[in-house]
């Protein structure tokens, strides 16, 4: 939570970032910090535009049970199932959050104030039943700035068509790799071909595409050192920005063909590029890394607090740190390659890493939340 002193700093960097087209959204959520006026703080203090969760976020704050006690204890007396309790649980954060954050949406015309909520992690590989899970969500929540997120797998690609198809807004998670990134692009401008032909409102969907960072960077960097010549060591740390960056060229390339074209005469909106997991893992990086670093007009920047702070206390944010540099991020993920780091096999080895910690934290967020119930006398079914 932001202090005294943090709420009423400057905060010059941010306002570079949000001026430099960048949406600053909060990955974190948790009852307390709504209920405190926490996330409203950050919003006014701090330039948040949106938040993102994710499992292993609800977990965290569910897990703690802290601002959860009655509506646990109702939930308990109604002899309700732990799947069903930690929908309603989760929803009903996203909606309040959402509630929050509902001026922005209005005042952006839907672009931000918006809210991410995940598909059930173990229907990560099950097109339909994701597709299911993701109206299921959009009701339950029933606000126009939630965001469904779908996990990027093979399965994910469809429903990621059917679910724009359908007028729904989507957060396309777990993103790793450039290939895929344009599979989902492509996912995305389907689905809006779809929605067009049904006669929904293209103006009101909106979708972002995350891409995830840091967690390149400590794989890579990972088998770098373990082959410990000069070269290996010295590109340590600039596999994930030049991943990114090529990420960006082809947002580029995609939303500047005729395809684009016709749906944005139609009213669409572009699918912008989110950079996610960019709280750094190695401390002999600056910890503003992969936002200085990643400074590009319409993308989105999700940060956890401690990286949303240091940003406005130290970022070194000055203006478009992405588009000049694709021939470099070209050369140094070629070089990564060319001492045997095979670069599918590394993205491949993070998707299905990223799913399987997903599903990781959702059944401890299962299991504390039986607990919970199962604390008031009452068996979670």
């Amino acid at each position: 939570m932001i202090t005294v002193t943090e709420a009423t700093a400057p905060a010059g960097a941010l306002q570079r970032l949000s001026d430099a087209g960048v949406s600053i959204w909060l990955d974190d959520l948790s009852r307390r910090r709504i209920e405190s006026g926490d996330l409203a703080g950050l919003v006014a203090r701090r330039n948040v535009v949106g938040v993102t969760t994710n499992p292993s976020i609800f977990w965290a704050a569910i897990g703690s049970g802290a601002g959860y006690e009655e509506q646990l204890a109702d939930l308990a007396v109604r002899g309700v199932g732990v799947d069903e309790a930690v929908r309603m649980l989760t929803t009903a954060d996203v909606r309040a959050a959402a509630d929050v954050l509902r001026p922005v949406y209005d005042a952006t015309g839907g672009r931000d104030g918006r809210v991410s909520i995940e598909v059930d992690p173990r229907l990560a590989h099950d097109t339909a039943a994701t597709v299911a899970e993701a109206r299921q969500l959009a009701w339950l929540v029933d606000r126009p700035n939630v965001m469904i997120k779908i996990p990027a797998t093979r399965a994910g690609l469809p429903a990621i068509t059917e679910v724009v198809g359908a007028g729904i807004s989507v957060n396309v998670t777990l993103i790793f790799s450039l290939e895929r990134h344009r599979e989902v692009m492509d996912a995305y401008l389907a689905g809006l071909e779809r929605a067009r032909a049904a006669g929904i409102d293209l103006s009101a969907v909106h979708s972002v595409a995350s891409f995830f960072v840091s967690r390149v960077d400590a794989e890579i960097d990972k088998r770098l050192t373990l082959l410990g010549t000069d070269e290996a060591l010295a590109l340590r740390g600039r596999a994930a920005l030049a991943n990114a960056r090529l990420a960006y060229a082809a947002y580029e390339q995609t939303f500047d063909g005729e395809r684009w074209q016709s749906l944005q005469r139609a009213g669409a909106n572009r699918q912008r590029p989110l950079w996610a997991s960019t709280g750094v893992k190695d401390p002999a990086y600056k910890d503003t890394l992969y936002v200085d670093g990643l400074v590009a007009p319409g993308t989105v920047n999700t940060m956890p607090e401690a990286t949303l702070n240091a940003v406005a206390d130290h970022g070194d944010v000055r203006g478009d740190t992405v588009t000049g540099g694709y021939d470099r991020a070209r050369e140094d993920l070629a070089a990564v390659e060319r001492l045997g780091i095979a670069y599918d096999e590394v993205v491949r080895q993070l998707e299905d890493e990223g799913v399987a910690k997903f599903e990781v934290a959702w059944q401890e967020l299962l299991d504390a939340v039986t607990k919970s119930l199962n604390d008031e006398g009452v068996d979670a079914g």
